[in-house]
């Protein structure tokens, strides 16, 4: 490892360690989840928050909709509070959960506050801080070592959306989601050495210096195909996008050519199509990466394969094992492009207005 990019290096590293802490927090906020995932009366649950933490919300979002079968979605937080009609019209009730690292992002709070008072809105949260002004509008869940001294979010990103992925499954009362949730938080750490290895040698000395970064993802992934495309931007200043797996085809990938990485976080629930796609872009001339639960004669074609395991539990349980693989991506692009990940240019850890 070099000097340049300790911080982040190391909190990729250990982020193992920072779900293993969030599901122990858990257990001793039972009472949030009672309070807050268990009541019956909302119409709709609105996660929001900005950045990274508006790309959680998209995940948690999908993953309550398909655990408890009910209504979720996500918005950017200035969304909530510059264009309230739009996205909470007053007909319905909600609960309205802001995500945000530090709990101090100006939207994010702002947002809370314009809709506190409001009769048919409840307003809770998720953060690393339980002194901040999110957890003073809001009682929060916290994820105990979420926190980091990098601009840039990594262990927090994962320990977070996988607390809120506990609090869903408790919320279910399915004995599978906590299972599989058990398995994601004791795999992470075998994961996480894998993605270190892979993601290295493929930026060894001598490797190619991609120019262009494309993450495809879909379902609850498509949250973390967004993070990740913003991961590599924020850290080596490369130009990237993100886009929902089949979506790229219509138009987009018109961009592809060679010296393109096309990053596909395969998903199981709709792996044959996806692999559709990403060999349609392996024939235009970018090269393929795959994040997959596990290799097969059906990804043989592609130029990296990293296997994550856990192909017999949900594409939702599996979230935050892409992670790693994802956030190394833009450490090592990072290095390779000599820029420092812990002093990404332009950036500060909290965003205010």
């Amino acid at each position: 490892m070099e000097a340049r990019g300790q911080h982040t290096y190391s909190e990729i590293s250990a982020q193992a360690d920072a779900l293993k802490a969030a599901w122990e927090q858990l257990e001793k906020q039972r009472n949030w989840v009672e309070t807050y995932l268990l009541d019956p009366s909302y119409d709709e649950i609105i996660f929001i928050g900005s950045g990274s933490s508006y790309y959680q919300a998209l995940s948690m979002a999908s993953t309550y909709r398909a655990w408890l079968g009910r209504r979720a979605s996500a918005y950017p937080s200035s969304e909530l509070f510059l264009f309230l009609k739009q996205t909470a019209p007053a007909a319905y009730r909600y609960l309205v959960v802001g995500v945000s690292r530090s709990g101090e992002s100006t939207e994010v709070v702002l947002a809370l506050e314009a809709v506190k008072a409001l009769p048919n809105v409840t307003v809770a949260g998720i953060s690393r801080y339980e002194d901040s002004r999110l957890a003073q509008l809001a009682e929060c869940l916290i994820s105990p070592l979420g926190k980091e001294k990098s601009t840039v979010m990594t262990k927090s990103f994962s320990s977070m959306t996988f607390m809120m992925q506990a609090a869903i499954a408790e919320a279910a009362g399915e004995p599978e989601w906590k299972q599989e949730l058990e398995f994601t938080r004791d795999a992470d750490a075998a994961v996480v050495r894998v993605a270190d290895e892979a993601v290295g040698a493929m930026f060894k000395s001598g490797a190619k210096a991609y120019n262009k970064f494309i993450y495809l993802g879909m379902g609850t992934l498509y949250g973390t195909a967004l993070e990740a495309c913003l991961k590599i931007k924020e850290m080596s200043n490369v130009w990237t996008e993100a886009y929902g797996t089949l979506e790229f085809r219509h138009g987009p990938k018109s961009i592809v050519e060679p010296g393109t990485l096309v990053c596909v976080l395969l998903s199981e629930q709709a792996r044959s199509y996806e692999l559709k796609v990403a060999e349609e872009m392996k024939a235009y001339g970018a090269d393929v990466l795959l994040l997959t639960a596990k290799a097969g004669a059906d990804t043989a074609f592609a130029d990296y394969v990293i296997e994550l395991g856990g192909e017999n539990i949900s594409d939702e349980a599996r979230a935050v094992l892409y992670m790693p693989a994802l956030q190394y991506l833009g450490y090592y692009k990072a290095l390779q492009q000599n820029c420092d990940p812990d002093s990404p240019r332009n950036l500060t850890q909290v965003v205010t207005i």
